[in-house]
């Protein structure tokens, strides 16, 4: 073993058990009454005989710094499904998809079949305000080509600098076009809308991040507007919404109710538990409000979905949804890293925990293939898309039943 892996070794074993000292509460339990907590020199051991073996066996030559790291990963992975260690560039996404913004050319981009395809580019971007479209298949970037299923490579090598400039060659009807863009910040927008005929409202949100409480106030104000005045109904679209900030699903679903709990949380620290609450002010005031959800909807969508069924707020209709009733806290470390650690349990305002069964909904229609697209800016399809004509069918009917009651 070389001096260099020893003094690793004596490292993390000196670390180990300074953390079961910790842990344990006492120096020198009795042997035959361990503290249940405290590591102990065998386990301890155990580590440092893996990591000498691997060091010296493995097929390939493996540096220590990336054997420590599987080491913490495979730590907080084995805790649950979301519970994860970040290095640096993934603490940097995590940041950009709760922020709402980043720097870069502005693509939303998606691997079909291996290839790099243009999905859109975000309205007003560096990559739109250049001519990329829709469509076009990224196939370089400055000057270095895509290799077969290189998302993450591509979009790391697109961002940069604001003020810097990228070579970005797609392929369009089979022929290759290079155009060279300027980075920027770009405002991701995590929401869709647009008004349906007579007088009912469409919003889209495609994840919960710090700003879609503000985007969506934004889109009602704007749908009442295109409307000259008050909507009649509206449809939240959760669909596909894999969840993200738990603070802004507590705003978004504070937006429509007046009063009640919006979502209670239970841990093993102080900080792990707490309630939140609705505050007086309705954006609709009382207007009919239909949520779509299914089994891509997740977290944060559940916990909207979940209170505004439970306070009778909004008829919630689909299919089941996943069942994450678990919230997970991102705690930075040092040189940029963090971990993304599970710290609480989630529950309704009834109560209920939805963790691994969902929300069912008020009424159950079967998922139509290829709706909602995946693009936040698609346009729906008023002819095929099954669950929104039942949204539509039931505010439609819910008006006129409000209607005669005048």
């Amino acid at each position: 073993m070389s001096l260099k892996t020893r003094a690793i070794l004596v490292v993390v074993i000196g670390l180990v058990m300074g953390l079961s000292l910790s842990l344990g509460g006492s120096l020198m339990p009795p042997p035959s009454q361990p503290a249940p907590d405290e590591l102990t020199w065998e386990q301890t051991r155990l580590f440092a005989e893996v990591m000498a073996r691997v060091k010296r066996d493995y097929v390939e030559p493996i540096d220590d710094s990336i054997l420590l790291e599987s080491a913490i990963r495979g730590m907080v992975s084995d805790l649950d499904p979301h519970s994860q260690y970040l290095d640096a560039d993934e603490y940097r996404d995590i940041r950009i998809s709760t922020t709402g913004s980043y720097t870069g050319v502005g693509l939303e981009v998606a691997d079909i079949d291996g290839a790099i395809h243009v999905i859109t580019p975000i309205a007003g971007s560096p990559a739109a305000r250049a001519g990329i479209r829709s469509g076009d298949v990224v196939i370089a970037v400055d000057g270095v080509a895509v290799e077969t299923g290189g998302l993450h490579e591509t979009i790391r090598r697109m961002r940069g600098r604001s003020g810097s400039t990228v070579l970005i060659s797609v392929l369009r009807d089979e022929e290759a076009i290079d155009h060279e863009v300027r980075r920027d910040v770009v405002r991701v927008s995590s929401v869709h809308y647009e008004l349906l005929n007579p007088a009912y409202g469409y919003v889209r949100l495609s994840q919960f991040s710090e700003t879609t409480a503000r985007e969506l106030s934004r889109a009602i104000d704007s749908l009442q507007e295109q409307n000259n005045g008050m909507l009649d109904g509206m449809i939240l679209d959760l669909r596909n919404n894999p969840g993200g900030v738990l603070d802004s699903a507590v705003d978004v679903s504070d937006l429509f109710l007046d009063s009640g709990v919006i979502v209670t949380a239970d841990g093993r620290t102080s900080d792990a538990r707490f309630a939140r609450s609705a505050h007086r002010g309705d954006v609709l005031d009382g207007a009919e409000i239909v949520i779509l959800v299914n089994n891509g909807s997740a977290s944060a969508s559940e916990i909207v979905a979940g209170a505004m069924q439970d306070h009778g707020r909004a008829l919630v209709i689909g299919t089941e949804t996943f069942g994450k009733g678990l919230v997970q806290t991102v705690m930075p470390l040092s040189k940029g890293r963090a971990i993304k650690l599970t710290t609480s349990r989630y529950y309704t305002p009834s109560g209920d925990s939805i963790h691994e069964t969902g929300i069912t909904p008020d009424v159950l229609v079967d998922d139509t293939p290829g709706h909602p697209n995946l693009s936040l800016s698609g346009e729906i399809d008023r002819e095929h898309d099954a669950q929104l004509l039942e949204a539509l069918d039931r505010l439609q009917r819910r008006g006129v039943m409000h209607s005669k009651a005048q």
